[in-house]
């Protein structure tokens, strides 16, 4: 492969369907290109006996020749169509397939409940560092529920409910009485009670995937004025939810709009939406909710370009690459050469500093990223890397470790990491300043030792000698850069680390 390609993924949902294009790259890069959705609400259309009408066909061709459009004019190499629950449990289903399939010539999927699922799982699991825990994705017309143990699928099942179909049934006027909440309550734990494996693990995370999970999410950044605009990898508390849900249900219908952070198109659906969280995470007796940004759509993806990484460990690593790998301006021999005595430093200093293994997986990331701001200008570069690490969602850290990890990368001085930090004060605790200038002035020291970005030490080895940190290096042409630079940032450091640098050569 040379250059980039492209690949459109249209998922058919019971409650919207949505298109996502991936563009990937020869070093194995990827991202998300476009995205377009429309609300369909396909579980309402579902007649009693299961039946679809010609003119909801009619509805879900025109959108999915609207995508086929979007996907050609971005130059798409394949396109990959899948459908869901309310089509899967439609009555004589794979007519209503031959039916959009003759209308849009795309090649469509029915996902069985096992496979979306799967998908959902894919997708999750490649983007957050967890090993295990509960994963429910609340659809439209079915719920998934699924229980990984040490990164894999240990149990997981499509139950036959879900947003749309629930508001169909209980509220279709968008408003769930007391009773009927209960009556809700009571069918979804009936359910459960066919599976020893929901209540024999106590105690895990329940990660949440779709609109519903999504929208609490929003409402809760919303309430409590969070400061770093992303959702993937945001903790919840139950008690966060049981207070967002008692504040929907005693706003009328007309007026939920006006929440903040709640989708305008979920309004009506939300509440039977979180009673089927709320109650799966009883049952399950979980500790809290993970939001995952990354789902189905993700899985299908991975399932086209990543397969022999499928369920990767390396979670955080894999992200550092795949972003290091959208900014080719960066001389990746040069970062190379400046993570490898970052983290020779950082294990040489151990003894001296004590850090837990998670700050050197830390500093380890921003070694590798601290150039990437160069990709939009020279000047001011450490700016523009602070903006991208904390903007680009490193999977495989939290949120407050996203902005430590964009701290450190971009770090100049004290004073500018405390200005920094007190953009974050509802993520970032006060002692996060020291561990940011001890790293921060680590990776300077280490971008020193190679600021001619030609790799002239070869071999470095470090020591303690008292109030010094002797840095031994074996050359195989001129270091005089390298000297001067390493003089410039030994004050900076010393005040860091009571050590001042001192470089030598045998």
């Amino acid at each position: 492969m040379s250059g980039t390609e492209r690949i459109g993924i249209i998922d058919i949902g019971s409650n919207s369907i949505r298109l996502v294009i991936f563009e990937y790259n020869a070093q194995g890069s990827y991202r998300v290109i476009d995205e377009a959705k429309e609300s369909a609400r396909l579980s309402e259309h579902v007649s009693e006996d299961g039946e679809f009408s010609s003119e909801i066909i009619k509805l879900v061709s025109t959108t999915l020749l609207h995508f086929r459009m979007l996907c050609e004019a971005a130059g798409t190499s394949k396109i990959r169509a899948i459908a869901t629950a309310a089509i899967r449990n439609a009555k004589h289903s794979e007519h209503i397939i031959d039916e959009l399939q003759k209308n849009t010539k795309l090649d469509i999927e029915i996902l069985s409940g096992e496979q979306e699922a799967y998908l959902g799982f894919l997708g999750m699991i490649n983007t957050i560092d967890i090993q295990d825990g509960y994963l429910i994705d609340i659809g439209g017309g079915s719920t998934e529920l699924t229980l990984f143990l040490n990164r894999k699928i240990a149990y997981s099942f499509s139950f036959p409910f879900g947003s749309v179909q629930l508001t169909k049934r209980f509220g279709q006027d968008g408003m769930i009485t007391e009773e009927k909440q209960k009556s809700i309550q009571r069918m979804i734990e009936q359910a459960s009670h066919k599976f020893e494996w929901i209540r024999q693990y106590p105690g895990l995370p329940m990660v949440g995937l779709g609109g519903t999970v999504r929208s609490l999410c929003n409402v809760d950044r919303k309430n409590k004025h969070y400061s770093l605009p992303m959702a993937h990898n945001y903790h919840m508390e139950a008690a966060a939810i049981d207070q967002i849900l008692a504040r929907i249900q005693s706003t009328p219908l007309d007026q939920r709009k006006t929440i903040e952070g709640l989708s305008k198109d979920r309004c009506d659906i939300i509440v039977p939406g979180v009673i089927i969280l709320q109650t799966l995470f009883r049952c399950c007796g979980a500790s809290h909710y993970v939001i995952s940004g990354s789902g189905i759509r993700d899985g299908l993806y991975y399932t086209e370009w990543i397969k022999p990484q499928l369920s990767s460990t390396e979670v955080l690593s894999n992200s550092v690459l795949n972003l290091l790998h959208q900014h080719p301006i960066v001389p990746v021999p040069h970062v190379n050469q400046v993570n490898r005595f970052t983290l020779q430093l950082f294990d040489d200093l151990q003894q001296q500093h004590g850090q837990p293994v998670r700050n050197r997986q830390l500093i380890d990331a921003a070694s590798m990223l601290y150039r990437i701001g160069i990709s939009i200008m020279f000047y001011n570069y450490h700016k523009h890397t602070f903006y991208l690490i904390a903007n680009s969602r490193l999977n495989g850290l939290t949120h407050r470790e996203i902005i430590l990890c964009a701290m450190i990368a971009s770090y100049k001085n004290k004073k500018k990491a405390r200005l920094l930090l007190n953009q974050y004060p509802d993520i970032m605790f006060k002692e996060d300043l020291s561990l940011v200038c001890k790293l921060g002035t680590l990776l300077q020291l280490a971008i020193a030792l190679d600021r001619s970005e030609t790799q002239p030490i070869e071999l470095l080895k470090a020591r303690i000698t008292h109030k010094e940190l002797q840095l031994t290096a074996q050359a195989s042409r001129s270091v005089m850069i390298e000297e001067r630079q390493v003089t410039q940032v030994a004050e900076e450091f010393n005040k860091e680390w009571k050590l001042r640098p001192n470089l030598t050569f045998p």
